[in-house]
C-alpha cells in the first residue's frame, strides 16, 4: 500500500485567482468596501498620474492591504509585503499587485489621519450591519430575572467614551506598525542577502 501522492510541481494547471476564493470570504467584502469610497472625501493624499517615470500604485491598493492587515493582526509593513507575495487572499484582493514594504509604509506615513477615519468608519459600518458586536445568549430552561445593568444600557457619555476607545486602539495599531518598521533593520537584511 502506498502513501497519498501529491501533484508534480512541474505539472501545468489552468485556474484563476477567482477560483481560489470562496464567495463568502472576507476579502470580497474588503474589496467592495474600498471600491465604494471616493478617497479624496476621506482626506487621503491621492497621487496624480504623471507622464514621466513609472506609474504609481492606486491608493485603494494600500487601503485594501491595511484593512486586511487590520483584520488579521498584521502590524508591520514588511509582514504585509510578505503576505502580498504568499497569501492567495491578498493576491486576489490586490489583483496580484505586489508593492514593496517601503511603498506600504510611505502610504501610512502620509495618511495617518485619513487612515484613522477609515478604520473608525469601517468598524462603525460593520457594527451597523450587525457583522460584529452581536452577543448570543442561551438559556437552558433556567428562569432569570430581567434587569438593566450598567453594561446593558448606553447614554451619550458611554458612546463618546467608546468612540474615544476606538480611536486610541487605532492609534496603537498605527504606532505598532511604526515601531515594527523601525525594528526591521535594513542593514541586517542586506547582510543576510549577501551571505
Amino acid at each position: 500500500m502506498q502513501h497519498i501522492i501529491g501533484i508534480s510541481r512541474q505539472q501545468m494547471r489552468f485556474s484563476s485567482l477567482e477560483d481560489t476564493i470562496s464567495p463568502d470570504n472576507q476579502v470580497r467584502f474588503i474589496d467592495a468596501f474600498v471600491e465604494f469610497f471616493d478617497l479624496s472625501k476621506l482626506d487621503f493624499a491621492v497621487k496624480t498620474l504623471k507622464t514621466e517615470g513609472r506609474p504609481s500604485f492606486n491608493s485603494k491598493v494600500f487601503l485594501k492591504i491595511y484593512l486586511y492587515g487590520y483584520l488579521n493582526g498584521l502590524r508591520s509593513s514588511r509582514k504585509l509585503k510578505k503576505e502580498c507575495l504568499r497569501n492567495i487572499e491578498l493576491q486576489w484582493l490586490l489583483e496580484d499587485i505586489r508593492p514593496n514594504y517601503h511603498s506600504i509604509s510611505d502610504f501610512r506615513k502620509s495618511n495617518p489621519i485619513a487612515l484613522k477615519k477609515l478604520f473608525k468608519l469601517y468598524v462603525l459600518f460593520l457594527k451597523d450591519a450587525d457583522l460584529i458586536g452581536c452577543e448570543t445568549i442561551a438559556i437552558d430552561g433556567t428562569k432569570s430575572r430581567a434587569h438593566n445593568s450598567k453594561k446593558a444600557n448606553f447614554n451619550q457619555k458611554k458612546i463618546d467614551k467608546h468612540v474615544d476607545y476606538i480611536e486610541v486602539k487605532t492609534q496603537k495599531y498605527l504606532n505598532a506598525l511604526e515601531e515594527n518598521d523601525a525594528k526591521d533593520n535594513p542593514a541586517k537584511i542586506q547582510n543576510i542577502q549577501q551571505k
